[in-house]
């Protein structure tokens, strides 16, 4: 029946007013009947998209929400374009926060519980779109007051972007130091709970300042502990090597210079930068497995035209007798040679590379096992399986 309801939903927005889009210019509300006086569903914020279910009736609009809510807004705030002479009337009750604070542009709240799932449609049974981390900025136009409500995460109405999750799940940015005495306060015994809290914790430190990390992970390690599941414990203390790393990470010019010289052995044959000829590529890797032309919008790439290798990408200016390393996969042929001291192999353990090199390295919770380092107009981004050093690609900023 849900998945009914959704469709009729999605076919009766598309009436008289389907080929036009109606935006809120104004701070209002969505009011369960024509009138201020009346009870409401939620909050809008300016520059909110609406669709129109009605025509004006006495200076109201009957309206759909982007979580389908359905109810009624004045029309003097209806407008089918928003600009800078609009007068907005700020609803100071709304909860929804004004974009422009150090974490997001737009409308947005946060989200507030850790592995935060963002699904399709309003529906817990709908497809999983993505998974958000505590302290992930949301967009948020249109707020329920019901916290057992949907929100639309995205502020969207096209299905392609549209991403949904209950309202009790995103709110003010959560404090890194109030969940810390939170966790300190709970009984030793209360491992569920724990660990609940632990896990926001950690996700809150990865969207604040790198030094968050220990205390975190320090918290988080005694849950898991309890735990006592051997790869979770393999796993956390990992990700505990990575923020001791980065609670020491050096600073933007150092890593530039412990770079400055990398360059690949590729079959016994180094590179001598991220450059060699053509002539030598085919001397050394043969014709390739592949041709083909990639879209280069950003003019990043020495060529559109890439040569395919079972464990070698290239961008390549035939005319020139140019070839660019653009990913390379790492195996007894071949090593990344981030310096004359720094050779990393096939044989590279994954906790190795972060024990030596952690300090200058980038991480993500949201992609583990994957580390960048920086040079001055690119990175390099390496990917480890299995505990083992799996490829190295050049990243170029557009």
């Amino acid at each position: 029946m849900k998945k009914l309801y959704f469709l009729i939903a999605i076919c009766f927005s598309f009436l008289s007013h389907s080929q036009e889009r109606y935006f809120l210019n104004s701070d209002t509300r969505l009011y369960i009947s024509a009138s201020t006086s009346a009870d409401f569903l939620g909050y809008f914020k300016y520059g909110a998209e609406v669709r129109l279910l009605s025509e004006n009736q006495n200076g109201w609009y009957k309206v759909q929400a982007d979580n389908f809510n359905e109810g009624y807004v004045p029309e003097k705030f209806v407008a089918t374009r928003l600009n800078a002479k609009d007068i907005k009337i700020k609803d100071p009750e709304s909860p929804i926060l004004e974009g422009g604070d150090a974490y997001y542009g737009g409308n947005h709240l946060f989200v507030l519980v850790a592995g935060l799932k963002a699904r399709a449609l309003p529906d817990k049974n709908s497809k999983i779109k993505e998974i958000l981390f505590t302290g992930d900025p949301v967009a948020v136009n249109y707020l329920p007051k019901n916290q057992e409500d949907w929100v639309n995460i995205n502020g969207n109405f096209d299905e392609e972007y549209a991403k949904y999750t209950l309202r009790k799940f995103i709110g003010v940015r959560p404090d890194f130091e109030t969940l810390l005495k939170d966790f300190d306060k709970l009984d030793i015994n209360a491992v569920s709970e724990r660990k609940t809290v632990s896990e926001r914790l950690v996700e809150l430190a990865w969207n604040s300042e790198y030094f968050k990390l220990e205390p975190a992970y320090k918290r988080y390690y005694e849950v898991v502990k309890q735990i006592n599941d051997p790869k979770l414990l393999a796993e956390t203390e990992l990700n505990m090597g990575i923020a001791k790393g980065l609670a020491k990470h050096k600073l933007s010019e150092q890593i530039v210079s412990f770079v400055k010289k990398a360059e690949f052995s590729l079959k016994g044959t180094k590179t001598k930068s991220l450059y060699l000829s053509q002539n030598d590529l085919v001397k050394v890797f043969g014709k390739p497995t592949k041709k083909a032309n990639v879209g280069d919008e950003c003019g990043i790439y020495l060529s559109d035209l890439f040569y395919y290798y079972p464990d070698l990408e290239v961008s390549v200016d035939e005319k020139k007798n140019q070839a660019e390393i653009v990913k390379v996969f790492i195996n007894e042929n071949n090593k990344f040679i981030i310096n004359p001291n720094a050779v990393l192999d096939n044989s590279m353990s994954e906790k190795a590379f972060i024990e030596k090199y952690g300090t200058y390295i980038d991480a993500s919770i949201k992609s583990p096992h994957k580390y960048s380092i920086i040079m001055e107009d690119s990175q390099f981004r390496l990917e480890f399986k299995d505990g083992k050093l799996f490829s190295v690609e050049i990243f170029f900023y557009c």
